[in-house]
């Protein structure tokens, strides 16, 4: 009955780095991107609304069912 041979120094390192990532992973999912990111973000979604909301027709709320 002979097993696989396993490093335990590797297989201490290998956890440790799991436990890291998984740490990482979560403090980014709790806090989020860097305010430089987030910002750019939104400035580029305002100047997005606005490009869309100029090419909006100016009888974009009426239906095509309603006379004039």
């Amino acid at each position: 009955m002979t097993g696989d041979i396993v490093n335990l120094r590797r297989r201490r390192k290998r956890k440790a780095r799991d436990l890291s990532r998984a740490e990482a992973d979560e403090n980014v999912a709790r806090h989020g991107q860097a305010r430089s990111v987030r910002s750019l973000r939104e400035a580029q979604a305002e100047l997005e609304a606005k490009r869309l909301d100029g090419h909006r027709r100016a009888d974009a709320g009426r239906d095509a069912d309603e006379p004039e």
